[in-house]
C-alpha cells in the first residue's frame, strides 16, 4: 500500500511517515502544494494524508485539483483543532475523513486503515481466504491460525492483493503501489516475490492469469 503526506511542516511530515512506514506503507511525501498536488495527479496512491493550510497551493485546491481530474484516492485532510469551516470545506471539496491538529499518531494510523479498507470494499481490518487472514492493524497473516513470518515487501504484496481479491492486478500496478517514486522498479521482482508467498503460505491462494497478472483466491475461484 502507498501513501502521500503532503504536510508543509517538515517535523510533523517526518512523524507521519515514519509511522506510516513502521506501520507498512510506503510512503513518498511532499512539503508543499504545489508538489503534493503534482504527485498525486501524476502517482497511484492507496490514500493520502492532505494539510489544509499549504504553501504555494493551499490543501482545499489541491483536492478541488485532484477532484476535477477525477483522481478518487482516499483523503484524510489534518486540520486546526477550531476551525470547523475547514473541516467543512474540505468535505465539500472532496475528503473522505478529517483529524484534528494536535492529534495522536494511533489516530492516523486507524483513519488511514479504514479509508484504504473501505476504498477496497472491506469493512473490517481483518481480510480472509480461505485459512490465510490479513490483520492489517497487526500487520500479521496467519494460515490455519499460525503466524507466518513474511518481510516486509512480502507483507505489503500480500496485503494490496489480499485488498483487492477477485480482481487481477497486473504486476504494473503492483511495482505502482508497492514502492515509492525513488525506488528503482522492477517487475521481475513480483515474480519473486510471488513465489516466496506461494511457499511460506503453504496455500495457492495467488493464481497467475497469464498475460495479465495475479489475482487471489482459492484454486477454482480466479477468473
Amino acid at each position: 500500500m502507498r501513501l502521500l503526506v503532503v504536510e508543509d511542516d517538515v517535523n510533523l511530515n517526518r512523524q507521519l511517515a515514519e509511522a506510516l512506514k513502521e506501520a507498512g506503507y510506503v510512503v513518498d511525501s511532499a512539503v508543499d502544494g504545489e508538489e503534493g498536488h503534482f504527485l498525486g495527479d501524476t502517482e497511484p496512491y492507496d490514500a493520502v494524508v492532505l494539510d489544509i493550510g499549504l504553501p504555494k497551493m493551499d490543501g482545499i485546491s489541491v483536492l478541488e485539483a485532484w477532484r476535477r481530474a477525477g483522481r478518487k484516492m482516499p483523503v484524510l485532510i489534518l486540520t486546526a483543532r477550531d476551525r470547523w469551516s475547514d473541516k467543512v470545506a474540505g468535505i465539500d471539496a472532496g475528503a473522505d475523513d478529517y483529524v484534528a491538529k494536535p492529534f495522536h499518531m494511533e489516530e492516523i494510523l486507524a483513519r488511514i486503515r479504514a479509508l484504504v479498507r473501505r476504498s477496497a470494499g472491506h469493512a473490517s481490518n481483518e481480510i480472509e481466504c480461505g485459512p490465510v487472514r490479513l490483520d492489517m492493524r497487526a500487520s500479521r497473516v496467519t494460515v490455519d491460525g499460525l503466524a507466518i513470518k513474511l518481510t516486509s515487501h512480502e507483507f505489503r504484496l500480500l496485503a494490496y492483493m489480499m485488498h483487492h481479491k477477485g480482481r487481477v492486478v497486473s504486476r504494473t500496478e503492483l511495482v505502482e503501489h508497492l514502492y515509492d517514486q525513488d525506488f528503482d522498479r522492477d517487475s521481475n521482482t513480483i515474480e519473486v516475490f510471488v513465489g516466496r508467498l506461494r511457499k511460506k503460505l503453504g496455500i495457492d491462494i495467488i493464481q497467475t492469469v497469464r498475460g495479465l497478472g495475479y489475482t487471489v483466491g482459492l484454486p477454482g475461484e480466479a477468473g
